[in-house]
């Protein structure tokens, strides 16, 4: 009877252990909000054409590197922010009315544009836009993303409740819903806007939405 002899060369070996990353190669999250936050910062301070990582670190009081183990460049960092702001939108306002939505909708829209930062940043990257077709596509779609549900859950809400027939145009209810405030508060850039402006506006809108 032959006995097979098992060499050490056959016996099963144990699996090498997979050793946990070592601190440095985790990214604190506080670190990355830190950064995130010192662009808003920077930007509105001295624009994209003069933001420079640099900066932005010395704002956010971490080295470059910290920075660059996040994003390759101040654009990849600009467009991953600009992104940012269309995931997030603006809370879906339920008063019980269209104008009620829609008057909600624009108190809450005005405060965010009139905020320093905001009124400073938005109106640089749509200069810069306007060189940049990578700037220009996510302010695009952070814009329109970010309005969009929010004007879509407003008007399907009104069909359901009857103030809107069903089937309207939803993407020229969002222009009309969008349009004017924006233009304001961007474009022409007027910081105070006349009393009881923002009631105006929504009692408009909802008669110019019920037309369509």
């Amino acid at each position: 009877m032959l006995v097979r002899m098992t060499t050490n060369a056959e016996e099963p070996q144990p699996r090498p252990r997979r050793r946990a990353p070592a601190g440095a190669a985790v990214l604190r999250e506080d670190v990355t909000e830190a950064i995130r936050a010192a662009v808003f910062e920077e930007l509105a301070a001295v624009g994209y054409a003069r933001m420079s990582i640099e900066g932005i670190a010395r704002r956010a009081g971490v080295g470059k590197t910290a920075v660059y183990r996040r994003w390759r460049s101040k654009l990849h960092l600009v467009l991953d922010l600009v992104s940012a702001i269309a995931v997030q939108g603006l809370p879906a306002p339920d008063t019980g009315s269209l104008e009620g939505d829609l008057r909600l909708l624009y108190e809450v829209t005005s405060r965010a544009l009139r905020h320093p930062v905001a009124s400073q940043i938005l109106p640089d990257l749509q200069a810069e836009a306007a060189r940049n077709p990578d700037i220009a596509e996510a302010l695009r779609k952070a814009l329109r993303e970010g309005q969009d549900g929010v004007a879509k859950g407003i008007v399907t809400a009104a069909e359901a409740r009857g103030e809107l027939r069903p089937g309207a145009d939803h993407d020229l209810a969002l222009d009309l819903i969008s349009g004017p405030l924006y233009w304001r508060s961007v474009v022409i850039r007027n910081p105070k806007l006349p009393k009881g402006y923002l009631a105006t506006l929504a009692r408009a809108t909802t008669q110019a939405l019920k037309a369509l």
